[in-house]
C-alpha cells in the first residue's frame, strides 16, 4: 500500500541527489525509507540513527501503531568498525606459550614433567597416500604416516623383517604342512626324497558302499534285509581295503628287471642298521611274468662275495612253506637304485603291521611312555603260532634269527607270521656259527618278544639287567603257566647244562595248543559259512551276465534281429518278469529277494511254472524254469560258437 505509493525513484525526484543535498535532506530521506522499505544509505556514510527504540524518535511512535505483517522487511544490522570490535578469542601464538610453573618446583622436576606429560602437538597425523599402493607382505614402501621418532616404539606385529624372506605372490601360511618354499624356514620333519617324492593317493571308493542294517525288531522272522544276502559289511570293507592297497603305485621309483610298479612300504624315512647291519628298505612290486604282487626287502650298499656260497642257503629257504612264516621266493642284486643292492623277494600280505606297530605305536613319538599290556588270551595265541613256526624251521635244520617286534607281521585279526627270514643267513654266511647255537638264540629272542608284550615295554628299553624284575612283575597279571613258559624260553639251558629245544616247549604248553586249535577251527567254520553264501552270489552274477549278453543283441550270423526270435523272446519276457516288475500303482518293484529267488531257480532248473506276459499284454506264456534253463543254455551256446573267447 504505502510501498506502492513511494519508491526510491519518487523519493530521489523529490529531494534530488543525496550527494548534492545537505544532512537534513538525507536524514529526512532515511526516516521515510526505513518505514516503507530498505534504506540504501545504511552504511558508513549514513549518520542517521536507525534505532527505532530511541526516545524522541518520530518513527517509534509510528511503528508502535503499525502492526507486524509478512511483508515487513528483515532487519540487517550494519557491520561494526574493526576498531570497535572486542577480541573474544586467543591468539594463535598462545599455543607456544610456556606452561604455568608454580613456585617451589625445581628445574629437574620441571624437565621430568615435560617428558612424562602427554603433548598432543607431538602426535603425528595419518597421511593417506593418493596413489595405488601394494599392501602385500614384503612391501616396505607403505606410507602409513611418518615413522616413529628415533625408534622409541617398537611394533610387535611388524612384518618388515619377515617380508623380504617371503615370496611376493604367495602369502605366508602358518598352517601349511611344508614351508620348504619359504627361504629361511627350518627343515621339515621328513626331508624330501631325492629322485622321487611321495604323492598323495586318491581315497578308495569302498566307503560309498557302507551299509546300515535294518532294525531287526521291525522284521518278521522269515523276512531278510538286503545285506543279509551278502558277507558282513566289516569283512567286505576289510577285503576291499586290501585290494586297494594292492593297487597302489608310486611314480618315480625305478623299474627292476622282473618287477615293476614299486610302492614304498616304509613308514619312516630314518635309516636303521640295527637288524641286518645295512640300511634296509621295503617295497611292494608286481612281477612281470605272473602279474602277482610281492614284497621286496632291499639291503642298501651290499655286495655279494660269492654267489655259489649263497645258493645252497636259498634252496633250503625256498622249500619252507608254513602258515606262520612269510614265504621266501628268490634273491638277486640290482644297480637300478644307484648303488649295489641285494634284494630279497617275499609273499605280499596287504595291510600287514608289525607287532611293534600294533602294540607300541605312539602318536607323539614318545618311546618312553607306558603302553597297555596284551591280554593273556591274545598272548597265548601269539605264543602258539610262533612256537609252531619255530618247530617247523628247527626240524628242517634252520633258524629264524629275525625274531624281533619289528619283523613279526600281524596279517589278520590275530594271525602272525615271521618275516625277513633267510636274510641273516646270507649277510652273516661267513660267520659259520653252529645251528644249535642259533636255535637256542631263537628261544631267547622268542621269550624277549613275549615279555615285551606282557609288560608293555619296548624292546629297546628291556635290558638284561631289568629282565628279572620284569618277569617277577607278571605274577599279579598272568597265570602261572604263562610265567613258567617265559622262564623256560629265557633260560633254555638246564642246570645240568643240557640244551632244551622247541619240542620241549611245545610239550609244556600242550593244553594251550589244544585250545588255540579249537579257536582256529571255529574261525574256519565262520569263514566257510560266509564263503558258501558268496558261492550263490557268484552263480547268480554269472547267469545275469549271460542273460545280458543274449538279450538286446542285433544280427548274429545270417539271422537278423537274432535276440527277438525263437527261444530268445521268452528269455526277454523272463528278464522283464525278474527285473522290470511294477506294483499295483505302477511303481517299480525293487525287491532283491524276488530277483535272487528267480535267478537261483533258473540256475537250478526247477519244475515251478511262471506266467510271462508281453508288455502289450497280447502274448502270454506259461512255462517252467526247467524249460527256460534249456532255452538259456541253447542261446548262450550259440553265442559261444561265433565267439573266439571261452564262455562264462
Amino acid at each position: 500500500m504505502a510501498a506502492s505509493r513511494y519508491n526510491s525513484n519518487d523519493l530521489r525526484r523529490q529531494v534530488g541527489s543525496p550527494r548534492s543535498k545537505g544532512r537534513d535532506t538525507k536524514d529526512t530521506l532515511c526516516r521515510n525509507i526505513v518505514i516503507y522499505g530498505h534504506c540504501r544509505y545504511m552504511d558508513t556514510t549514513c549518520n542517521f540513527n536507525h534505532d527505532q527504540n530511541k526516545p524522541g524518535s518520530g518513527t517509534s511512535d509510528f511503528l508502535s501503531k503499525k502492526s507486524f505483517n509478512a511483508d515487513s522487511p528483515s532487519f540487517t544490522p550494519s557491520s561494526q568498525h574493526p576498531a570497535q570490535a572486542k577480541k573474544t578469542t586467543l591468539s594463535s601464538q598462545a599455543a607456544n606459550a610456556a606452561p604455568f610453573t608454580p613456585r617451589g618446583v625445581s628445574a629437574n622436576a620441571q624437565q621430568s614433567a615435560d617428558l612424562t606429560m602427554f603433548n598432543p602437538a607431538g602426535v603425528r597425523e595419518f597421511t593417506p597416500s593418493t596413489s595405488t599402493q601394494n599392501y602385500e607382505l614384503g612391501n616396505n614402501n607403505i606410507p602409513n604416516g611418518a615413522t616413529q621418532d628415533n625408534g622409541v616404539y617398537s611394533d610387535p606385529f611388524a612384518m618388515n623383517s619377515m617380508g623380504p624372506a617371503l615370496p611376493n605372490n604367495t602369502p605366508f601360511n602358518p598352517y601349511a604342512g611344508d614351508h620348504g618354499a619359504v627361504s629361511g624356514a627350518g627343515a621339515g620333519f621328513y626331508p624330501p626324497g631325492g629322485a622321487y617324492a611321495p604323492v598323495p593317493m586318491q581315497q578308495p571308493n569302498y566307503h560309498l558302499y557302507q551299509p546300515y542294517d535294518a532294525y531287526r525288531g521291525e522284521l518278521q522272522p522269515w523276512q531278510r534285509s538286503t545285506y543279509d544276502y551278502f558277507i558282513p559289511a566289516a569283512m567286505r570293507e576289510e577285503i576291499q581295503k586290501k585290494m586297494f592297497a594292492t593297487q597302489q603305485t608310486m611314480p618315480g621309483l625305478p623299474k627292476l628287471d622282473n618287477y615293476h610298479s614299486l610302492f614304498s612300504l616304509d613308514t619312516s624315512h630314518r635309516k636303521n642298521t640295527a637288524s641286518f647291519g645295512y640300511h634296509s628298505w621295503v617295497y611292494k612290486a608286481q612281477k612281470v611274468t605272473t602279474g602277482l604282487h610281492y614284497v621286496l626287502r632291499r639291503l642298501e650298499g651290499y655286495r655279494l662275495s660269492s654267489d655259489q656260497s649263497v645258493m645252497s642257503v636259498m634252496r633250503d629257504w625256498k622249500n619252507v612253506r608254513h602258515e606262520n612264516i612269510v614265504s621266501f621266493h628268490e634273491t638277486f642284486t640290482s644297480q637300478n637304485f644307484g648303488d649295489s643292492s641285494l634284494i630279497f623277494v617275499y609273499d605280499w600280505h596287504p595291510l600287514a603291521k608289525t607287532l611293534a606297530e600294533q602294540h607300541f605305536a605312539s602318536p607323539l613319538g614318545n618311546n618312553r611312555q607306558r603302553y597297555p599290556t596284551v591280554p593273556e588270551g591274545l598272548l597265548w595265541s601269539y605264543i602258539c603260532q610262533i612256537a609252531s613256526a619255530l618247530h617247523h624251521l628247527h626240524t628242517k635244520n634252520l633258524a629264524a634269527r629275525c625274531l624281533d617286534l619289528s619283523k613279526i607281521l600281524v596279517t589278520e585279526k590275530s594271525r602272525i607270521r615271521l618275516g625277513s627270514c633267510a636274510i641273516l643267513d646270507v649277510v652273516q654266511y661267513d660267520h659259520n656259527r653252529p645251528i644249535q647255537e642259533l636255535q637256542a638264540e631263537d628261544l631267547i629272542k622268542f621269550g624277549k618278544v613275549i615279555l615285551c608284550l606282557a609288560t608293555g615295554t619296548p624292546a629297546n628299553m628291556l635290558q638284561p639287567s631289568n629282565m628279572k624284575p620284569a618277569l617277577d612283575s607278571l605274577a599279579t597279571k598272568y597265570s602261572r603257566s604263562l610265567r613258567d613258559g617265559l622262564h623256560f624260553l629265557l633260560t633254555p639251558m638246564t642246570p645240568n647244562g643240557q640244551q632244551q629245544t622247541i619240542g620241549h616247549f611245545l610239550t609244556m604248553i600242550s593244553p594251550q595248543l589244544a585250545q588255540q586249535a579249537g579257536n582256529t577251527l571255529r574261525e574256519n567254520d565262520e569263514q566257510q559259512y560266509w564263503l558258501a553264501r558268496e558261492i550263490e552270489n557268484g552263480r547268480i552274477a554269472r547267469n545275469v551276465m549271460k542273460l545280458a549278453a543274449i538279450l538286446e543283441r542285433g544280427d548274429l550270423g545270417n539271422q537278423s534281429n537274432w535276440s527277438e526270435t525263437g527261444d530268445r523272446y521268452q528269455l526277454k519276457l523272463f528278464r522283464d518278469y525278474v527285473f522290470h516288475r511294477v506294483d499295483a500303482g505302477g511303481k517299480p518293484d525293487l525287491g532283491l529277494g524276488h530277483m535272487l529267488s528267480c535267478m537261483s531257480k533258473l540256475d537250478a532248473g526247477v519244475e515251478e511254472q511262471i506266467m510271462l506276459t508281453s508288455r502289450d499284454q497280447e502274448t502270454i506264456f506259461v512255462i517252467t524254469y526247467r524249460e527256460l534253463r534249456a532255452m538259456f543254455e541253447r542261446a548262450f551256446n550259440e553265442l559261444v560258437k561265433f565267439s573266439k573267447t571261452p564262455g562264462l
